[in-house]
């Protein structure tokens, strides 16, 4: 998806929220694996998951410019917050309910983008390969946490992933060929 913007100078179709909500998720499933002593070969994907999310974040802002103030306090916050977070410096309690909050943070980051896709009746700029990766690897996730006797919650946020990511992948292919119904300029 980053290559593919960078090559069309755009982000048309795109939900800033949903890929923001995506950093959030990344970095509160990281933190949790890391302090709980994980193996990295359980956990390692989630390093280059956030590292992707917070460049794809950083493009989606850059060709939002004019950068508003908004977009800087957000910034702000999370640069302010997150290494407090990846370093385990949060009472247990609290991370805890971090944790058990991020299956709701990758729901509701995919939510602004189905949305989006609906009422634009196209996709704008999202990559089919990586939807179809997200999908893919909700669906292992499901296996893998089943056979690992994961709790409940963790298939269950698995389960949704399918459905969220099913739901864009299958807007992917429903809006292929429709003309979208805004006109969004590119950047030059």
């Amino acid at each position: 998806m980053i290559l593919k913007i960078l090559k069309n100078r755009s982000i048309r179709g795109l939900s800033v929220t949903s890929f923001e909500l995506e950093v959030v998720g990344y970095t509160i499933a990281l933190s949790y694996c890391v302090h709980q002593g994980l193996p990295f070969s359980a956990f390692g994907e989630l390093a280059f998951l956030l590292i992707q999310a917070i460049v794809l974040v950083a493009i989606l802002y850059y060709y939002s410019a004019p950068l508003g103030i908004q977009i800087w306090l957000k910034a702000f916050i999370y640069c302010a917050v997150a290494p407090t977070v990846l370093a385990g410096n949060v009472e247990p309690v609290l991370f805890e309910a971090l944790y058990a909050s991020q299956h709701a943070v990758f729901f509701m980051a995919r939510i602004p983008q189905i949305w989006k896709n609906y009422k634009n009746k196209s996709t704008g700029e999202l990559s089919f390969i990586t939807c179809l990766m997200n999908f893919a690897g909700s669906i292992a996730r499901v296996f893998t946490s089943m056979q690992e006797n994961a709790p409940t919650s963790v298939v269950l946020g698995s389960v949704l992933g399918i459905v969220t990511n099913g739901t864009i992948l299958s807007q992917i292919l429903v809006y292929q060929k429709a003309p979208p119904v805004y006109k969004e300029k590119k950047v030059q």
